[in-house]
Formats: C-alpha cells, sequence, structure tokens
C-alpha cells in the first residue's frame, strides 16, 4: 500500500532533519508519531440526540467510529451516574492517523479566525496536546445540520523523551506553533540588519 503524504514527508525530510539537529547514531532513536487520540466530552445531563450527534460529529472528522467514554463515579452534585456517557474517543494509528494530521494542520487550522499559531508547551515527556473549541474548522463538517458546536482535545503521543524533541518533530511536520516573543524580537532583529546592509550596498 502507498504510504500517506505525511508519511512519506516522515521518512524523506524529517528523520534526517531530526538526526542533524540531535545526532542521533541508530535510526530507532528518531522520535515518531506513535498515535493521535481525538476526545470529546458532553454534559452528563445531554440527552441521546446530542451524545449520537457528537459521535456522528467526530466519526465524519476523523473517519473512525468513536469509543463511547462513561463515568466510573457517581456525583450528586454533577447530577453524574456511574456509568453514564460523558464523551466519546478516538484512537488513530498508521495511515489513518497521519491523513488525519495533514487536514488538521493544512485545512482546519488555518481556518481558524485571527490564527496566530498554537501554543508550543508540551507535557515535559514530548507529547503534545491542542485543544480545539469548534469543530465546524474541519472540511467535513457540514453547516447544514450543524446544530450544536463541539469542543475536543487532540492528544499527540510522540516516542520523543523530552519536549524540544517532541516540538521539533512536530513543527517538521508543518505544525504552527506560536512563535516566543524572544523569537519575534530576533526575527526583527534579523530583518532591520538585513534591511541595513541593502541599504548600504
Amino acid at each position: 500500500m502507498e504510504q500517506a503524504l505525511l508519511q512519506k514527508h516522515y521518512t524523506d525530510k524529517v528523520v534526517d532533519e531530526l538526526k542533524k539537529k540531535f545526532g542521533y547514531a541508530n535510526l530507532h532513536d528518531v522520535p515518531a508519531v506513535s498515535k493521535i487520540v481525538v476526545n470529546s466530552g458532553f454534559s452528563a445531563t445531554s440527552d441521546k440526540n446530542h451524545v449520537s450527534y457528537v459521535n456522528d460529529e467526530i466519526n465524519k472528522i476523523t473517519g473512525q467510529r468513536p469509543v463511547t467514554t462513561k463515568a466510573k463515579l457517581s456525583i450528586s452534585n454533577f447530577k453524574l451516574r456511574e456509568g453514564q456517557p460523558i464523551g466519546c474517543k478516538v484512537t488513530l494509528r498508521g495511515r489513518a492517523m497521519y491523513d488525519f494530521m495533514l487536514r488538521l494542520i493544512n485545512v482546519a487550522l488555518p481556518c481558524i479566525r485571527d490564527f496566530r499559531g498554537v501554543p508550543a508547551k508540551l507535557d515535559g515527556q514530548g507529547n503534545y496536546t491542542l485543544g480545539i473549541s469548534d469543530h465546524s474548522i474541519f472540511p467535513e463538517v457540514s453547516a447544514e445540520g450543524n446544530t450544536a458546536t463541539i469542543g475536543m482535545d487532540i492528544c499527540f503521543t510522540t516516542t520523543a523523551t523530552n519536549d524540544d524533541e517532541g516540538r521539533e518533530l512536530l513543527r517538521l511536520f508543518g505544525m504552527p506553533f506560536r512563535k516566543s516573543s524572544s523569537e519575534l524580537a530576533a526575527e526583527e532583529a534579523s530583518a532591520e540588519a538585513t534591511a541595513e546592509t541593502t541599504a548600504e550596498a
């Protein structure tokens, strides 16, 4: 079977770039994305129609039927009973994972209004979680019949051993991380220096 576009990009370019930057001697030491988990929660008081709606929308977005997550405890203050549906999740691996990542990075995220990049903070072990507040940014979602806005967490699990490796791995895939103030200042200084050199010439 032909490789997914981002999988081929990883094999052909990302591996070499990571080797150069971090000096891996063994190919198996090079970090990779092992899975992506898409998780969406809803109120414990949601009716069956809303639960079905959320499951159907996540199915459209990921191309895989979600698993319904249920409450493990009963909490009366939250009107929560043990075994009650409180969300759904999908675990993506292989081609489905790479295809989803491609759509997310290149199509969905740029559709966010006034988009200026995603937070660059990882979990300390090279894994990254991205929160999406409106699922309608995905092209698979139709405006017709869209009865409610769904939020979700998208968790990237990598084999990286630290945040720097994980961040660089995702950056090479095209993840548009928001630049820090120091990075922006360095870019401005570089642009000013280039402009001065050009003017002198």
